[in-house]
């Protein structure tokens, strides 16, 4: 049997796409990092091997992600600079810690922990809130929390402001995978916006932020990151957090909480 191998692509080539994804000159990102025209063009064409250093100092400045950090440094021969840790693996016992106390001290109100690809990771029981009446094939592990709330199977149905709830999910996602270049957001993407749910109308917002109007219970929702990771796991979880946008769906959650 002849396994077939993916070619690694050259790092001066991963560089440029990075740098154009930008819409960086090779001018802006010299004036930037202080590094000259000339070297950053023989770097992306391959005449000159760059040092980790400097793959790096282009990356913080490019905003690559970690994981594709690693890819640019692999590509130039040197090691990777950035770990990847399963998440029950002892090294992220802290940051487990940390989720938890954020989801537990969330309650009554849902809140969740999410990865770089929307896959549920863990969340506190109020998350059932959401999570009843979605058909079984979209709480099947992995759960995609997005796929979970635009299909017309999942919580779509009973969202009342779904056109309104949906096109601010389809452009986050879009800029999500416009910053990391990531070709699952891409598929996951053209998905979700192959669902039925209605269009917009744009406009400025009638309040302050965008509600999530869930049955007869209205939200507004919080996104927590890890500041500076330096874990490419932990620097894809997300904590997704609601909160009541009115004092109804307040009094509502705490009835829920303490029948």
């Amino acid at each position: 049997m002849t396994t077939v191998t993916r070619p690694r692509r050259p790092v001066g080539e991963l560089l440029r796409e990075w740098r154009q994804s930008r819409r960086m000159s090779q001018l802006d990102l010299s004036i930037e990092t202080g590094i000259s025209t000339r070297h950053l063009s023989f770097v992306e064409t391959g005449r000159s091997r760059p040092s980790p250093e400097l793959i790096l100092r282009l990356a913080e400045q490019l905003d690559i992600p970690l994981a594709d950090r690693n890819t640019i440094l692999l590509a130039g021969g040197h090691a990777p600079a950035y770990p990847r840790h399963e998440l029950d693996d002892p090294e992220l016992a802290p940051v487990r810690a940390a989720v938890r106390q954020i989801l537990d001290g969330h309650s009554p109100y849902p809140a969740a922990l999410v990865d770089q690809h929307w896959h549920l990771v863990e969340a506190n029981p109020a998350i059932a809130l959401f999570t009843e009446g979605a058909a079984p094939h979209l709480l099947t592990p992995p759960v995609n929390v997005l796929r979970l709330i635009l299909h017309p199977d999942g919580m779509a149905p009973r969202i009342r402001n779904l056109p309104e709830w949906r096109a601010h999910l389809l452009v986050r996602l879009r800029q999500q995978a416009t910053t990391t270049n990531d070709d699952a957001l891409y598929e996951l993407l053209e998905e979700l916006r192959g669902y039925p749910g209605g269009t917009a109308t744009t406009g400025p917002a009638a309040g302050i932020v965008v509600p999530l109007r869930y049955r007869d219970l209205s939200f507004f929702s919080t996104t927590t990151l890890f500041g500076t990771p330096l874990d490419v796991t932990v620097a894809g979880l997300a904590v997704e957090a609601f909160f009541p946008a009115d004092p109804t769906t307040a009094e509502a959650l705490r009835a829920l909480s303490h029948p």
